[in-house]
């Protein structure tokens, strides 16, 4: 087992790209093909499902059982709900969840049919206090309250519905990605651009070294996590392991790591397979990756996803860490290549058990209750 380089250079350069690339839920196709040509790039196979999620494959020396690294590309977003009956401006309802009040002020761009594109800015109802005074302090936090402004000559719904914007367009948020030399990056959707971009770069390692897996390992970006979909129909039934990718919450009430990869023991689903949490720790012990284990109380991945779906595997969570999540979030560099490192040394590890191999079957090599 070797701890293979990760390119530092590459995992910016395709975060800042995936970030430039509009993906709520609901219109990931440009960024399944950014991902698609970075996979053919490095070299791994892979396939799509019908509605555009990916499965790549690192081929190993045995084909069963095998295992999964997931992350998604999909992102929050907003959708238009209707008119405000006073200036025709739009409802914004959400895509995903997320609080109304990082909506905000947001920068975003109206996806209408045709290609059509609409840009704009997700205001308040009462937005200037040379207007309405202290009372823009005291509106309540929530959709209802919001409405887009168009960059656009509008003053009623017929000149919005005349642009070309109906009910029903998506809404893109701007992500305003900044990276500032001290190695943060600051943005919005690094949940999980960034946690895909860690995956290509550890992919990237791998392939570039010529070293041989033990087993197969399927990459896995699903395009619906971000409302609850998730991995729940992209394995294969050979997947004894599932590792999710995804962000850590950094609070004062969390214990993520800051600049390392967090485990993540339990989420909003329950706790996470006992034996490859464990083992996942102790690679980060074994080559001193700076690492922490946390509880996410609300939160939940596409792990959980994937055993709702009825998947008998054995799952967990690996997060870079990323303050204001959901939000404008903050993550940084060294995080990122923990994780990327901590994904090559799984990739390198044998299974967990043998008796993994079969769904069905006696104890074998798995510990026995005394």
């Amino acid at each position: 087992m070797k701890d293979l380089d990760i390119d530092i250079a590459y995992l910016r350069r395709v975060l800042k790209e995936l970030l430039d690339i509009a993906s709520p839920t609901g219109m990931t196709d440009h960024a399944v093909g950014y991902v698609c040509h970075e996979l053919e790039a490095i070299g791994i196979p892979f396939e799509l499902t019908r509605r555009g999620a990916i499965r790549a494959d690192l081929k190993g020396r045995r084909t069963t059982p095998d295992r999964a690294i997931v992350s998604h590309v999909d992102t929050l977003g907003a959708i238009i709900k209707g008119f405000h009956a006073a200036n025709g401006w739009p409802k914004v309802s959400p895509v995903g969840s997320w609080s109304a009040r990082f909506a905000e002020g947001a920068r975003c761009t109206v996806y209408s049919d045709g290609d059509r594109r609409t840009t704009g800015t997700i205001l308040p109802l009462m937005a200037s206090g040379h207007t309405y005074g202290d009372a823009i302090d005291k509106q309540p936090v929530s959709w209802e309250n919001l409405e887009l402004r168009l960059d656009a000559r509008v003053s009623n719904e017929q000149d919005v519905i005349d642009l070309g914007i109906n009910v029903g367009d998506l809404i893109a948020i701007d992500p305003q990605p900044f990276f500032a030399p001290s190695g943060f990056i600051c943005s919005r959707h690094l949940d999980d651009k960034a946690g895909v971009a860690a995956v290509l770069a550890a992919a990237k390692a791998v392939v570039k070294s010529g070293t041989e897996l033990p087993m197969d390992c399927h990459l896995l970006f699903t395009i619906s996590e971000e409302v609850g979909i998730g991995a729940s129909h992209i394995l294969t039934g050979d997947v004894a392991e599932l590792l999710s990718v995804d962000n850590g919450t950094i609070a004062s009430v969390q214990h993520t790591c800051d600049y390392g990869v967090t485990i993540a023991m339990q989420d909003s689903t329950g706790p996470f397979d006992w034996h490859l949490t464990r083992s996942l720790i102790g690679l980060c012990q074994r080559f001193s990756i700076d690492h922490s284990r946390d509880v996410f109380n609300h939160y939940r991945s596409d792990a959980a996803a994937a055993l709702e779906a009825g998947n008998d595997i054995r799952t967990a969570l690996v997060c870079f860490g990323l303050d204001a999540s959901h939000g404008y979030e903050r993550a940084h560099i060294d995080s990122l290549h923990s994780l990327a490192r901590l994904l090559v040394l799984y990739m390198q590890s044998p299974a967990l058990f043998d008796r993994d191999a079969k769904a069905i079957g006696p104890i074998g090599d798995l510990p026995a209750a005394e």
